[in-house]
């Protein structure tokens, strides 16, 4: 047993200086400032036998990249640079357990307030940033729960993302690769005037975009209200997660009745929601100052890659690429409750303008010069101010469309939560066969999880009536 938990790996007093190099963003995540975490949780849909858990783990888990056997250190230049070590697996596994007794409704309980432990809890750097929790007993939403805590610095979600699926395979056949829903983006005609009409306006809205951009980030906060508390340190403040799924053909429907995204009916439903429940806590709230701080996968790919892919790739596929956008809330008036479907609509224009300004470019390159002119730190207290004034932060993947499994465990549900993000509210997103999964990662003890999510699932019934009415 010795042997499948002890790790040893090239192992020196000294860092090579050919050693992988930090980046930036990895830095920027694991600083002073900041300490960012993505909680990944597989539901399964059988009993979870542990017994395959170490040699998955050595054989395939930590062969996937280096940064899993290594940790932060510096040089000496005082270069931060990822440095392998030995590893031993027990200390990255944990089995919590509860008398077998126990009803299932105290099991989810139990579950919840695990995640919620968790989102307390920094992962020691004297060892690789990552740890998995298996949750054998049963719940109402599955038969045993895998739990991966890994530091953002290892990478981002699409990364991240990329990694489990490596270790997963087809439940029905193991030789068929997944495949994915179409990402294919809504595309208008223009005529001659439209593109030179957009042409001139770019530089304008550019330069309005990035200026606001700096200013949300720099001094000006979003108004408080019943999502967003104002509270100076949220870093490690208890987080209770909660999830509401959604049917992809009925999401579509909305789509298709729109002519708009995925992402767009899908935050077009969260911020109907979002005013729904600020309104339920006091009228005034429905035209507050609210932003979403959405964050946008920069890398020129359609689709996941495998990890020798993205390793060998010239720009380096994996790791931190991604950039965020200010996207207003759209208001809560009397001409919008009328007809909920233009929050979809709101929500589209905002996204497809700001997602092609180059202002995106110019936000990541402000951050650049404030790194090599005043050191990461202060690029990660830049990094900090985005996520404090912002209301919330909304981040999505694409899931499979086949249902998946882990060592012969059917993977039931799949979901993931962003923390340590300085946020009353964050929300991530996440397709897996024909469903579409919310997660809401709300501030214990200032919003109510169980109102909010009933807000958000109002929210969808009434853009979804309205999208079919009449037809």
């Amino acid at each position: 047993m010795e042997s499948a938990m002890q790790i040893k790996t090239k192992c020196t007093r000294e860092i090579d200086e050919e050693a992988e190099p930090v980046s930036p963003t990895g830095l920027y995540f694991n600083s002073k400032s900041m300490s960012v975490y993505i909680l990944a949780i597989l539901e399964s849909a059988v009993p979870i036998d542990d017994v395959h858990a170490f040699p998955l783990l050595r054989d395939v888990f930590l062969q996937i990249n280096p940064r899993f056997s290594s940790v932060m250190a510096y040089d000496s230049k005082g270069k931060r640079r990822w440095k392998k070590v030995e590893i031993n697996l027990e200390d990255h596994v944990n089995i919590p357990t509860i008398p077998d007794s126990s009803p299932l409704k105290s099991n989810d309980t139990h579950f919840d307030e695990y995640l919620t432990k968790l989102s307390t809890e920094a992962l020691p750097e004297d060892r690789p940033l990552w740890e998995i929790h298996i949750i054998k007993y049963s719940t109402s939403k599955a038969a045993g729960q895998l739990v991966f805590k890994l530091h953002h610095a290892l990478g981002d979600g699409y990364s991240l993302m990329g990694a489990l699926l490596s270790c997963l395979q087809r439940a029905d056949d193991p030789s068929l690769p997944l495949t994915f829903p179409s990402t294919q983006s809504i595309n208008r005609g223009k005529s001659l005037v439209d593109c030179l009409s957009r042409t001139l306006s770019v530089v304008y809205g550019a330069t309005i975009d990035f200026g606001w951009s700096v200013l949300k980030s720099a001094c000006i906060s979003d108004d408080q209200t019943p999502v967003r508390s104002g509270n100076k340190d949220l870093a490690f403040h208890p987080v209770e997660i909660s999830t509401v799924a959604f049917s992809m053909d009925q999401l579509k429907v909305i789509k298709t009745r729109l002519h708009v995204t995925v992402n767009a009916v899908i935050t077009g439903i969260v911020s109907l929601g979002i005013r729904l429940y600020m309104q339920a806590n006091g009228t005034e709230f429905g035209n507050s100052s609210s932003t979403a701080l959405v964050l946008l996968n920069t890398r020129n790919t359609s689709g996941y890659m495998s990890i020798q892919e993205m390793l060998k790739a010239d720009n380096k596929i994996w790791g931190n690429q991604f950039a965020f956008l200010h996207v207003p809330l759209p208001k809560l008036t009397a001409n919008r409750a009328l007809n909920p479907l233009d929050f979809v609509s709101e929500v589209q224009d905002q996204i497809l303008r700001k997602k092609n300004s180059p202002a995106v470019y110019l936000t990541g390159l402000f951050l650049e010069i404030i790194r090599k002119c005043r050191g990461p730190e202060a690029a990660a207290e830049y990094i900090k101010g985005t996520c404090k004034r912002s209301t919330l932060g909304i981040t999505s993947l694409i899931g499979p469309v086949e249902q998946m499994a882990l060592a012969k465990h059917p993977v039931k549900g799949l979901y993931f939560m962003p923390i340590g993000v300085h946020k009353s509210l964050v929300v991530s997103v996440l397709s897996y066969m024909g469903t579409m999964r919310i997660g809401f990662g709300v501030e214990k003890g200032y919003i109510d999880a169980q109102k909010f999510v009933a807000s958000i699932e109002n929210g969808f019934q009434l853009i979804f009536k309205a999208a079919t009415k009449n037809n």
